[in-house]
């Protein structure tokens, strides 16, 4: 009796050469495709950005419409009557609109109160004067230039929008820090949460410029008058009572070349760290004038979407001399731009536009 084996032949494997082969060829197409990648989901948060910045175009307009063409301002139009003393202001001409934040969930009104004194006295506001610097445009303070120019996102504005502070709307999916803080409370029914350790500011500004009347950043004044500065007026100076009596839109003479709201933050083209070290006290961002290859989304006038790189807001400031004030309290340097990233960018368009709201922030057909 016989028997039979059967006999398999053997498997080959792969070689260890073979598999680093495969494994280099993996690497490098993930090498390639990764850019590709990350620059198909930059695109998409960048167009998110202008998405969000053509829903607010839509509240400006609808804002507008309710305040007999005028742009959003929180300031009373005669503040310029007392030289911006609030305390003046309360006493003898009224009590101010309060900048309100919204409804919390427990039915708590929360706001930048400015106080119980004079004609405010009735109200019964918490907080003091300290907080009228919301109510301003811009404080033409270096050291901290806050105002309404900031916060878009308050509720005299938000109700245009989606009535809450925190809305996706007033944050550029791209301004990563506040975001961390901020995002959880998106999906919040109330209007405002109130969290001290997490406040954030829109990602998006107003132009502070264009919301004076134009005669502060271009005053046609003597330099007498002026104290040898014509492209800046104190706002605060008698001979300009109506300082801050936001401008109608109709005296926009350049709506395709001025910027009304702009990405404040830097976040199109960031260094390595998201961080400004030029500033100390707190975890400051880069802004959108701190780079020469900076890209903010901004909004014009004329309603119109695009990316306004510096690089060609400060060679428009070279071919056609002064359009933004380096006179004001900022200095030649103007608005924050001794923190910048590099040498070469040199702009303050948008914030310190010289005749405000009748000036320009770039050039182009009109220019």
């Amino acid at each position: 009796m016989t028997s039979s084996v059967s006999q398999k032949t053997p498997t080959r494997g792969f070689t260890i050469v073979e598999l680093l082969v495969v494994v280099s060829i993996i690497a490098l197409l993930i090498a390639l495709l990764l850019p590709a990648i990350q620059k198909g989901r930059d695109k998409a948060l960048i167009m998110q950005s202008v998405s969000n910045l053509k829903n607010l175009a839509t509240a400006c307009e609808t804002y507008a419409g309710d305040w007999a063409d005028r742009q959003f301002t929180p300031c009373p139009d005669d503040y310029g009557l007392v030289g911006g003393n609030c305390g003046t202001y309360q006493g003898s001409v009224a009590c101010p609109p309060q900048q309100l934040l919204g409804w919390d969930v427990s039915g708590a009104m929360w706001g930048y109160f400015t106080g119980n004194q004079g004609k405010c006295a009735a109200f019964g506001y918490p907080g003091n004067c300290g907080n009228f610097v919301v109510l301003t445009p811009m404080q033409f303070n270096p050291v901290d230039p806050y105002g309404a120019y900031r916060c878009p996102n308050t509720k005299a504005f938000h109700d245009y929008v989606n009535r809450r502070f925190y809305d996706p709307t007033f944050y550029a999916p791209k301004d990563v820090v506040p975001l961390a803080n901020i995002e959880k409370y998106f999906q919040s029914a109330a209007e405002f949460t109130y969290d001290q350790t997490n406040y954030e500011d829109s990602s998006y500004c107003f132009s502070s410029a264009a919301m004076y009347d134009p005669r502060v950043f271009g005053s046609g004044l003597s330099t007498a008058i002026t104290m040898g500065a014509p492209d800046y007026v104190n706002p605060n100076m008698p001979i300009l009572p109506a300082s801050y009596r936001s401008p109608s839109i109709a005296r926009c003479k350049y709506p395709t070349l001025k910027t009304r709201m702009i990405e404040h933050n830097w976040l199109q083209n960031t260094p390595d760290s998201l961080i400004n070290p030029g500033f100390t006290g707190g975890v400051t961002p880069w802004f959108f004038n701190h780079g020469y290859n900076s890209a903010p989304a901004c909004m014009f006038f004329d309603g119109h979407i695009e990316l306004v790189q510096c690089q060609r807001a400060t060679q428009a400031e070279q071919r056609a001399g002064k359009l933004w004030s380096r006179l004001t309290p900022f200095g030649s340097n103007g608005y924050y731009g001794a923190q910048s990233y590099d040498f070469l960018v040199d702009t303050s368009f948008h914030i310190l536009t010289r005749f405000g709201i009748e000036g320009r922030d770039v050039l182009g057909a009109e220019g």
